[in-house]
């Protein structure tokens, strides 16, 4: 959340300004203000947010708390879906600001009475009689209590009125609204603010001209939900801070389904909270996915059948079997010096991701700013690279480096200098070295500036001096020294020291973006059950349908719907009943048949001693039970009624799930 608003920060600030700058053309009445109300313009912030709409809810109540705090705070906010009609529209308007209030002391007031929705007329002729009696009212107040309200809102606060979704309203109940709103604009100071999810050409598609020029329209573009997700992966997941990690296979099923599926941030957070919930559930070592001040004390109280299941985990039987026989034999029977060396693996696992982090950023300093972009513009994109493999024996990575073996000198001294910021703010302790190198490089260019134009002295020079040998034998000498140079193409000082950098670059890859499968303990600290993630968040709402319908036990987990050969219980709900046999019937099913073989698999466990009365009695509630399953398969859209025959429907699902 605090990311988010960071993110939104400059957006919030220029619609605050936008805001104020109308609030102040209303209180002075000044030349502009005027014009606008002869004009009958209405202030009005076309907010363009993207596609991303589920993330909208929460920028929204972002937004209302920013203005309520510094402008106003009197604002409303609308759904399409809430307002078929004008009416409803001015209902939800008027429910909303008559709610609102100046002042939190306010409420303790005994004359501050609360106006019933239900007892005034929704027109805008009373939501101006209310505007004006609650800011006399403000105006009637003390004089420290009007300092103190006036810190935080004007004299005569705006009314914002935020339509959340502008493409979901239909066109006239914007053009009713905005053309009565336009009447009465000198009476009441209204702002309207459109919620954009397309284009800000919506609003001419859905306004005409005449509606469309009462507006004073200023845009307003929110970042893109991909900067946002890129700005979260960087704070949240390539970070030391936090002793979580995604695995490869996780981090690319939550980015998958953000690119391809809803572009929405709120979503990957809710995929990175279900891989929390999972892994400290599902993991039992769980417990030492922790800080690294923390590790000696809980490596410390680990009991014996936690260090068992240490001593089964994949990659510790790995880190067993290159040991010498002594430590194997020791690390599988002594729980205490299997504790010294788990904190010492810990320990070595938590240097390792601030190491990476590093070094993965420096890395995508050189990849990111190559034509093509070989292994992805985004640093997700290197991240998921270095994850799934050893990085530097992919053919992208081969490409890289043939691509920064061709950089200049002016983006490769950038480059080197930004890497050098990178390591000099990183937490990792074994880069010391590392930066000496680098700025070593950067003194090294700078030398080649000055030796440059010494070079080009000595070629002036060098031509000089072969015009002036006029011997045929010596012209013809140096010319064949010139040419077989120039065949040879040695290279350049400069050309020499690049390769020296980018060597230098892929040993540092080479050295600390091992993937993470390849540690000692990663499964500690690393979620990379993509199986589980996919069940929360690729719903499948066909199979949970036939899981529920043909096996109800499954989800009601009651012994009496247990069902061993395959038969159908009596006690199952009616909705299952009826559902199983119409999985035993062909492309049209006969209601009749499909009667009686409900009736008997509910009567299955009735005696026959039932006398006829209470025997006509149950076969008019089954029949009621009958034709409410029926209703509901209907509705869930397993079957529709037939127009070949009327006492048929027709099953309109096949196959199994």
């Amino acid at each position: 959340q605090q990311i988010q608003e960071d993110l939104n920060k400059q957006l919030f600030d220029n619609l605050v300004n936008f805001l104020r700058q109308s609030h102040s053309e209303f209180q002075k009445k000044t030349t502009e203000w005027t014009c606008r109300m002869k004009s009958r313009e209405i202030p009005t912030a076309a907010l363009v947010l993207g596609v991303n709409v589920t993330d909208h809810d929460l920028t929204f109540r972002s937004i209302s708390e920013v203005l309520q705090s510094n402008v106003t705070p009197y604002i409303a906010l609308l759904e399409g879906k809430d307002c078929p009609g004008i009416k409803n529209l001015m209902q939800k308007l008027m429910g909303q600001l008559m709610n609102c209030y100046i002042d939190v002391d306010s409420v303790e007031d005994e004359d501050y009475v609360q106006v019933s929705q239900n007892r005034v007329r929704c027109s805008m002729t009373s939501l101006i009689n209310w505007y004006k009696s609650v800011t006399k009212k403000t105006d009637s107040e003390t004089p420290s209590r009007k300092r103190a309200s006036s810190s935080r809102h004007c004299q005569s606060p705006l009314v914002v009125v935020i339509f959340k979704d502008m493409e979901s309203f239909t066109t006239k109940v914007l053009q009713d609204f905005i053309v009565i709103s336009s009447q009465h604009i000198h009476e009441l100071p209204l702002v309207l603010i459109f919620g954009i999810a397309t284009s800000p050409m919506i609003i001419h598609s859905l306004l005409p001209h005449s509606v469309s020029s009462l507006l004073c329209i200023e845009l307003f573009q929110s970042l893109s939900c991909k900067e946002h997700l890129s700005t979260l992966i960087d704070k949240l997941l390539l970070t030391g801070q936090f002793p979580f990690k995604l695995g490869e296979k996780v981090l690319r099923v939550l980015i998958n389904i953000f690119l391809y599926h809803d572009l929405s941030v709120q979503n990957f957070i809710k995929g990175f909270q279900i891989c929390v919930v999972e892994h400290f559930y599902s993991q039992p070592l769980s417990i030492l996915c922790c800080q690294l001040e923390d590790i000696k004390k809980r490596v410390n109280a680990l009991g014996h059948d936690q260090c068992e299941n240490i001593r089964r985990l994949p990659s510790f039987r790995r880190y067993v079997e290159n040991q010498v026989s002594e430590k194997q034999i020791a690390l599988l029977t002594a729980d205490d010096f299997l504790k010294e060396a788990v904190q010492k693996l810990l320990e070595d696992l938590h240097v390792y991701h601030e190491n990476y982090v590093s070094v993965l950023r420096c890395l995508h300093v050189f990849t990111s700013s190559l034509p093509k972009y070989p292994l992805g513009k985004q640093i997700r994109e290197l991240h998921c690279a270095c994850l799934e493999n050893r990085v530097w024996e992919i053919e992208e990575y081969e490409s890289s480096l043939q691509l920064a073996r061709m950089l200049n000198k002016s983006d490769l001294v950038t480059m080197l200098q930004q890497c050098v910021e990178i390591f000099v703010s990183s937490s990792g302790t074994e880069f010391d070295k590392t930066v000496e190198k680098l700025k070593e490089f950067l003194t090294q260019f700078q030398q080649l500036e000055a030796e440059a134009f010494q070079e080009q002295d000595v070629s002036v020079s060098s031509q000089k001096e072969l015009q002036k040998k006029t011997d045929l034998y010596h012209l013809q000498k140096t010319l064949l020294e010139l040419k077989e140079s120039r065949r040879s193409k040695k290279l350049t000082k400069f050309e020499m020291l690049r390769f020296e950098v980018v060597d230098y670059i892929d040993s540092l890859v080479r050295k600390y973006l091992v993937p993470a499968d390849h540690k000692t303990l990663h499964e500690i600290m690393y979620f990379n059950t993509a199986s589980v993630l996919r069940e929360h968040m690729n719903a499948a709402p066909r199979i949970a349908l036939h899981t529920a319908l043909n096996n109800p036990y499954c989800y009601l987990k009651n012994q009496a719907l247990k069902s061993d050969g395959g038969g159908i219980s009596n006690k199952a709900p009616d909705i299952c009943i009826a559902y199983r046999l119409h999985l035993e019937c062909g492309r049209l099913i006969n209601l009749v048949d499909w009667l009686e073989a409900f009736s008997t698999v509910v009567t299955a466990a009735e005696g026959p001693s039932a006398d006829a009365a209470s025997s006509d009695q149950v076969d008019d509630v089954v029949h009621a039970r009958f034709i409410r399953a029926v209703s509901e398969l209907e509705l869930l859209g397993f079957i529709k009624p037939s127009k070949q025959k009327t006492d048929h429907v027709a099953r309109l699902t096949w196959g199994g799930c």
